[in-house]
């Protein structure tokens, strides 16, 4: 009979990166030396700098994304490697690679598929302020639209299982990745851990990509879609209520006044309340209709998730195999 075969997980270091010639060498040092078995990757988007060649430099394998935005990098990233863990960080010093094993061994013993690293001292950094208030508004947002298992939606040092990374659809383009990422965890209900580290800063020279009302836009929006998607019955529900209390608002005075004489002098505005009305009743039957919809979609993303066995057990199946194989012709032999 063949013996058990037991493996370690491979482990997939993922660094997008645009313009980080400054720190992206040091980065790539440090995660070698944390993690000597694991393979890096450096996803290049479109940088105008030396990124790609330091980064190749130091070891790391490159790959070019011509797709500009962080969420097309991940979405290639995600695609192309096989791996049983996944371990994201950014290529610009402030996530330190000695903090991975930490955060890998959470995701590892609390049986997660993604463990986030949430930033200790993100407002220590001068010019950051803005930043760390977005992010407040935000994450309050968030436990207030889609729950409250994260407290830091938008940090970037997180590790995976093989089992969330193939089954995340990955249709955000931009900075909303991360917001994304935390959705689909909580719309599928999968387990997932946070874990405190510290926020480096910047060196001097190197400039955050982040776009504060830009990307603050953006993410906003992706909350609303996101919002539409996995929750239609309160997105249209919400439309539904304010188009019901304007029409209420404007029919009341004209069914008075229809009382008290009898006349429907402002007939206008009851064409209008009653045009609300009609608009009420048709975003409650659109939030009705496709919250099944919605349901039968978070089935099926839970059925795919569910029938993906991670990459562990692959491999010791395929080391079980090559051995029962290798085993095979010592018994034909014995008994010949």
């Amino acid at each position: 009979m063949p013996q058990e075969v037991r493996h370690e997980p491979s482990i997939a270091v993922l660094l997008p990166c645009y313009n980080e010639e400054l720190t992206i060498a040091e980065v790539v040092r440090r995660f070698r030396e944390t993690l000597p078995s694991a393979a890096i990757y450096v996803y290049d988007n479109n940088s105008r700098d030396l990124t790609a060649l330091r980064a190749r430099a130091a070891g790391a394998t490159v790959v070019r994304e011509p797709r500009q935005g962080k969420g097309n990098v991940v979405r290639r990233m995600f695609a192309d490697i096989e791996a049983d863990i996944y371990l994201m960080a950014d290529g610009d010093g402030t996530y330190a690679p000695e903090d991975a094993p930490q955060l890998i061994n959470t995701l590892l013993t609390e049986r997660s598929d993604m463990a986030v690293g949430t930033r200790r001292g993100v407002t220590d950094d001068a010019g950051r302020t803005g930043h760390a208030f977005g992010n407040r508004i935000f994450n309050s947002l968030y436990k207030r639209l889609f729950g409250s298992d994260f407290t830091d939606i938008f940090s970037g040092y997180r590790a995976f299982t093989r089992r969330f990374v193939k089954s995340f659809p990955a249709v955000s383009g931009g900075f909303e990745i991360e917001t994304e990422m935390s959705v689909h965890a909580s719309q599928l209900k999968l387990p997932v851990s946070e874990i405190g580290l510290d926020y480096g800063r910047r060196p001097q020279g190197s400039s955050s990509k982040l776009s504060t009302f830009r990307d603050g836009a953006k993410i906003l929006w992706m909350f609303a879609m996101l919002m539409k998607e996995t929750q239609p019955l309160r997105f249209f529900g919400a439309f539904s209520v304010f188009f019901l209390a304007s029409s209420l608002f404007l029919m009341t005075p004209v069914l008075i006044e229809f009382a008290e004489t009898g006349l429907v002098p402002r007939m206008p505005t009851w064409v209008l309340s009653v045009g609300l009305l009609l608009l009420s009743m048709l975003a409650a039957v659109t939030g009705l209709i496709l919250d099944s919809v919605s349901r039968g979609r978070a089935e099926q993303k839970r059925i795919f998730y569910l029938s993906m066995p991670s990459g562990r057990v692959e491999r010791e199946r395929a080391s079980a195999l090559a051995t029962w194989k290798k085993a095979e012709p010592r018994k034909t032999s014995r008994a010949a």
